[in-house]
């Protein structure tokens, strides 16, 4: 289950918000328009959270990743946004 203080600690100036509970965040990023689908497995560890991920709203999701935290599941679409925005352009 995700925190308080990490549901609390999604950017909304960085992500359109769309759901938040205590198992399931889903984001939209403002730089790349990727959606972000974050599940809780409640198991510690790098299992923590799994990372799943879209283009666009129609495209179904795929797995992305996984992370021991919220927080760092955030680092993780931050660093892809990053290099979709500067890498994959060139």
């Amino acid at each position: 289950m995700f925190s308080r203080e990490e549901l609390k600690s999604v950017d909304s100036r960085y992500f359109n918000i769309i759901t938040v509970d205590d198992y399931d965040v889903t984001i939209q990023s403002r730089n790349t328009g990727h959606y972000w689908y974050l599940h809780s497995t409640d198991v510690p560890g790098d299992t923590a959270c799994i990372i799943f991920h879209k283009h666009k709203y129609s495209h179904p999701y795929h797995q992305h990743g996984r992370g021991n935290s919220l927080r760092q599941a955030i680092r993780s679409i931050q660093s892809h946004d990053r290099w979709q925005m500067n890498e994959r352009n060139r």
